[in-house]
């Protein structure tokens, strides 16, 4: 059954009340909120009773920092939901994060949300799990209103990865740090992205390296920089390439955009949504003195990355 998107309490059902709860930001999706999300589906089928995740756009984080954002997600929110879709959960609850929800005290979010919108009977939270105004409410709080209103918690244990435990942090700090191989154990598969191919100025094909451009609608991204790629979504297999992801500092662009030149391929792809793969990063992105030293680069980028998937077979 496919997962079922709901924007905002007031398009809530009968079918999608008095369930089990989950809540949190579920930025990445990583392996904690997958154990998590398990755990929630568990109990709604215990109880024959829908599951329901809530979760919330923009990210709190985004909300507050407002013009001075500094932290980027790992997930916008159309990849997030495909990310919740996969865990198999049965309803996705967004809730529009703004000063309204930021003013409610926790016990406010309780009455109002928790019970009286979603009537929930139980509810399956992180060890770490807070909520309402200045992050005021945790599971003590939940435990002695769940017997005000009938409803119980159950907490779920800290997942861990080389004995540290797995957090959105843990996981944008991987990224930065371009270590992929501990992306894959914090996420269970490889980062992607995903997004629609558009056209772009046509300087990569100019210069014999035309590129798919992506562009990605977030305000900051958690990867910069050049990486091996695969592209998903064209073909029945995987299509390697290398990928710039950055501002194009040398032909003085502003917006971030994620340009893949595919190796050995060349067909339109243009207006087709694929899901971008990351294998490796080469090389931070630099600004360089002219085009041809640019271009000179770019070459070499693709030597290196035909090297690599030579190498990965």
């Amino acid at each position: 059954m496919p997962t079922r998107l709901i924007r905002s309490v007031h398009n809530l059902t009968p079918h999608q009340q008095g369930g089990v709860l989950t809540i949190g930001n579920f930025d990445g999706v990583h392996v904690g909120h997958q154990h998590l999300i398990t755990k929630t589906i568990e109990a709604a089928h215990a109880r024959q009773s829908p599951a329901v995740l809530m979760t919330f756009e923009p990210h709190p984080f985004e909300f507050f920092a407002g013009d001075n954002l500094v932290i980027p997600r790992i997930t916008r929110l159309r990849e997030k939901f495909c990310a919740l879709s996969a865990c198999g959960i049965e309803n996705v609850l967004i809730l529009p994060f703004n000063q309204a929800l930021a003013n409610l005290t926790a016990r406010e979010f309780v009455q109002t949300i928790i019970v009286g919108a979603l009537k929930t009977k139980h509810i399956v939270i992180g060890d770490d799990f807070r909520f309402g105004y200045q992050r005021q409410g945790d599971f003590a709080l939940l435990e002695q209103m769940g017997k005000e209103y009938g409803f119980t918690v159950q907490p779920t244990d800290t997942v861990m990865v080389d004995n540290e435990r797995v957090s959105s942090t843990r996981v944008r700090q991987a990224l930065a740090q371009g270590d992929h191989e501990l992306i894959k154990r914090l996420l269970g598969h490889p980062y992607t992205m995903l997004g629609r191919v558009r056209l772009g100025d046509q300087r990569g094909r100019q210069w014999g390296f035309p590129t798919a451009n992506i562009y990605l609608h977030r305000r900051l991204t958690p990867v910069k920089g050049v990486y091996t790629v695969y592209m998903h979504g064209i073909t029945p297999k995987p299509l390697p390439g290398v990928a710039n992801v950055g501002t194009r500092p040398t032909i003085d662009g502003t917006k971030t955009l994620l340009e893949v030149h595919l190796l050995n391929f060349n067909q339109d792809i243009y207006g087709r949504y694929v899901e971008i793969e990351f294998c490796k990063k080469l090389r931070d992105e630099k600004r360089y003195a002219n085009f041809d030293l640019l271009k000179e680069q770019i070459a070499n980028d693709v030597i290196t990355a035909k090297h690599y998937f030579k190498d990965s077979m």
